[in-house]
């Protein structure tokens, strides 16, 4: 189950970004998103690691490298992935962090439809938006 919950966390988020897109950054981080689930569908598991920060630590104990393990075991098992996302709210705080709540649907090949809220703590690296950390639950969940 801690599988399954991190690995919607990271697919609905993470994204190879070629460079910076125009506009605030707010756009630039709706862009990251939209960018996150299509690297998901097509399991580009380098993209979607390359947006995690080094420094990445979540409740859990998940590291960086935690992320790439399990991204590596679910994209094996599933040679589908579907996602149906949804930004509940964004919040962008000096241009340098961001934070973001967001909805995912998810279907897999061996993954049964799960729907879970994440709210996701991004920093802005030179030009780059990263994940720093992230919690997630069941919608009713207080995170």
């Amino acid at each position: 189950m801690r599988c399954k919950i991190l690995f919607l966390l990271l697919i609905s988020a993470f994204a190879a970004a070629c460079g910076k897109p125009a506009g605030s950054s707010e756009d630039e981080i709706r862009a990251w998103l939209d960018a996150g689930q299509t690297a998901a569908e097509e399991r580009d598991r380098r993209a979607l690691l390359d947006m995690v920060s080094e420094r990445y630590v979540d409740r859990r104990g998940n590291s960086r490298d935690d992320v790439g393990n399990i991204l590596r075991a679910l994209f094996l098992r599933n040679s589908s992935v579907t996602l149906l996302t949804r930004i509940e709210s964004l919040e962008v705080f000096d241009d340098t962090a961001a934070e973001v709540t967001l909805t995912v649907a998810m279907k897999g090949d061996r993954l049964n439809v799960d729907t879970k809220r994440f709210v996701l703590e991004l920093e802005r690296t030179d030009d780059d938006w990263e994940l720093i950390t992230a919690r997630w639950g069941d919608l009713g969940d207080t995170l």
